[in-house]
C-alpha cells in the first residue's frame, strides 16, 4: 500500500498529494509519470510526476476532478493509501544543457506537469522563460514555485482576471515576432494550447515538445489504447513518450481519439455521484 502523506487543495477541484513510494522516488526523472489504482476494483489512470523526493522516499502528484476516479481520489486524505502506484513510467524529457534558452508554456494541470522541467532546466544554468494560464484568477496554479526557478515569468488568464488577458500562446507570439528565438518551447496543458503553441512555433522552425496524455491502460504499450500518430508513424505514449515534437502529432486525431468515452465516463461520474448524495 502506498501511504498519501500530505494533501493539499490548490484550486477548485485541483489537488496535490505526497505519496510514500520510496522505490519510484528513487528513479523518477523530470517528464516521467505513474499510473495509480485506488483499491482492487478500481480503473488504472496515469498522472504526471510533479516531484519527487529520493531521500523521503516521496512522490507528489497533482489531480484534477474530473471523472469517477479523480473523484475518488479527491476524497482521500492524509493517511488514507492506495493500492497501486506504478513507475517511472515513459521516457525522461530531452532537456538542453547550459545556456540554452527554452520557453516552457503550460496550461491548467499542467502547469504543475512542466515544474520538474523547470527545476532541472535552472540546474543545468540555462535561461527559463516560463509562461502559464488558466481560465481564471482562481484556477491559477503553481505560480510561486514555478516563479522561483524562472528567468522571466508571465501569467496569463483568459478573462483578464489576474495577469495578461488571453491565451498562454500570445506572449510566445509576441515574443517570436520581436526576433527572439528560443533553442527550445516545452508546452504541456490543454490539448487545444498545445496544438495553439504548435501552430505559433512552427513558422519560426524553433524546437517545439508537447506532453501528450491520452486514454491509457497499462502503461507497457500491450494494450494500444494511448497510440498517437507522430510523423505519420503510429507511436504509443507510454512507452515511446510521452513526449513528442509538436510539430509532428495529428492533433486532429488525438482530439477524436480523447473524446471516443465520452458517453461511458459521463456515465460512470453520475453513477458515483448518486452514491454519494445517498
Amino acid at each position: 500500500m502506498f501511504e498519501i502523506k500530505e494533501k493539499e487543495q490548490l484550486a477548485s477541484g485541483i489537488f496535490q498529494m505526497v505519496i510514500s513510494a520510496p522505490r519510484v522516488a528513487k528513479k523518477a526523472l523530470p517528464g516521467q509519470f505513474i499510473i495509480l489504482r485506488i483499491d482492487e476494483t478500481g480503473e488504472r489512470i496515469p498522472l504526471t510526476i510533479k516531484d519527487s523526493d529520493s531521500e523521503a522516499g516521496t512522490v507528489t502528484i497533482v489531480v484534477q476532478v474530473a471523472g469517477k476516479t479523480t473523484s475518488l481520489l479527491s476524497e482521500l486524505n492524509a493517511g488514507d493509501a492506495l493500492l497501486d502506484f506504478v513507475g517511472p513510467l515513459g521516457n525522461p524529457t530531452e532537456l538542453p544543457e547550459d545556456k540554452a534558452k527554452v520557453v516552457c508554456v503550460g496550461g491548467g494541470v499542467g502547469t504543475a506537469c512542466m515544474y520538474p522541467q523547470v527545476k532541472e532546466l535552472k540546474r543545468r544554468g540555462c535561461d527559463v522563460t516560463v509562461i502559464i494560464g488558466s481560465r481564471t484568477k482562481d484556477m491559477l496554479i503553481m505560480e510561486d514555485d514555478l516563479q522561483e526557478f524562472a528567468d522571466r515569468f508571465i501569467v496569463c488568464t483568459d478573462d483578464g482576471s489576474y495577469g495578461r488577458k488571453g491565451f498562454v500562446s500570445e506572449p510566445l507570439k509576441d515574443m517570436l515576432e520581436a526576433g527572439e528565438k528560443p533553442d527550445l518551447v516545452l508546452s504541456i496543458g490543454p490539448l487545444m494550447m498545445m496544438r495553439a503553441v504548435a501552430e505559433v512555433t512552427r513558422p519560426y522552425g524553433v524546437h517545439t515538445i508537447v506532453s501528450l496524455n491520452p486514454i491509457m491502460i497499462d502503461g507497457t504499450g500491450m494494450c494500444g489504447g494511448c497510440r498517437v500518430t507522430v510523423g505519420g508513424e503510429v507511436k504509443f505514449t507510454c512507452v515511446d513518450g510521452p513526449e513528442f515534437d509538436a510539430h509532428e502529432v495529428d492533433f486532429k486525431e488525438l482530439f477524436m481519439r480523447q473524446r471516443y468515452y465520452l458517453d461511458e465516463e459521463k456515465a460512470s461520474k453520475e453513477k458515483h455521484e448518486c452514491r454519494l448524495n445517498r
